[in-house]
């Protein structure tokens, strides 16, 4: 748990000192930690904003890690990991919720998307996209709910296309301006905590309702 939270906090070091590792085998390693965080439903925690957001400054002075295939690399792959996690939803449903498997998914964040997807109906996929957690079961949701996958699709791809060129062009555009750059971890937990502000909200009127109603 430490090691995730230092991951977090000094993610351009870490993907920095990995890429010099590995080289071009990087490029498998970041699109599995995406395809994971999106698409297997029950790791939500896993880096995602700040994950593209470091691997685009990392390729505005890095010879290895090239900004546009990057750009198109996160768009396909959380296109298919939206996917995957959709017809997981479907084939699968809520029956993972009573295996040991999901034992990792807590309760709460299922019903927490639920009321999401409820007030905001189909714009809560592209909307999601943008929320930790959320976006991990949003597609779980949907598919639960019945959504045509076509509609679906057509959604995710609004959703991803515009979530991976916002987080990697603006990482390779602004990631390695002087004060960015000497306050990465800064900013860093400055997209952590915006990111999550929307969930925490919520999190928080659904307690109060609740307090309330007792």
């Amino acid at each position: 748990m430490q090691f995730l939270i230092d991951f977090f906090l000094h993610i351009d070091t870490h993907l920095a000192n990995f890429v010099n590792t590995f080289g071009i085998w990087s490029y498998v390693f970041i699109f599995f930690i995406v395809l994971i965080e999106t698409g297997a439903v029950v790791l939500p925690f896993l880096p995602g904003d700040s994950l593209l957001f470091a691997a685009g400054a990392l390729s505005a002075n890095d010879n290895i890690l090239n900004v546009w295939a990057l750009w198109v690399g996160f768009f396909l792959i959380s296109l298919i990991g939206d996917s995957m996690n959709y017809f997981i939803g479907q084939t699968v449903g809520k029956k993972l919720l009573n295996t040991r498997i999901g034992h990792f998914i807590k309760p709460e964040q299922i019903r927490e998307t639920e009321k999401f997807y409820e007030k905001h109906g189909a714009a809560a996929i592209i909307l999601a996209r943008y929320m930790p957690i959320i976006r991990t079961f949003a597609p779980f949701v949907a598919a639960g709910s019945g959504f045509p996958y076509s509609r679906f699709l057509k959604y995710s791809l609004i959703g991803t296309f515009s979530w991976s060129t916002i987080a990697v062009w603006c990482g390779f555009f602004f990631g390695n301006i002087a004060f960015v750059h000497e306050h990465f971890t800064l900013i860093i937990l400055a997209i952590i905590v915006v990111t999550f502000l929307p969930a925490l909200i919520a999190f928080l009127k659904t307690h109060k309702t609740k307090k309330a109603k007792n």
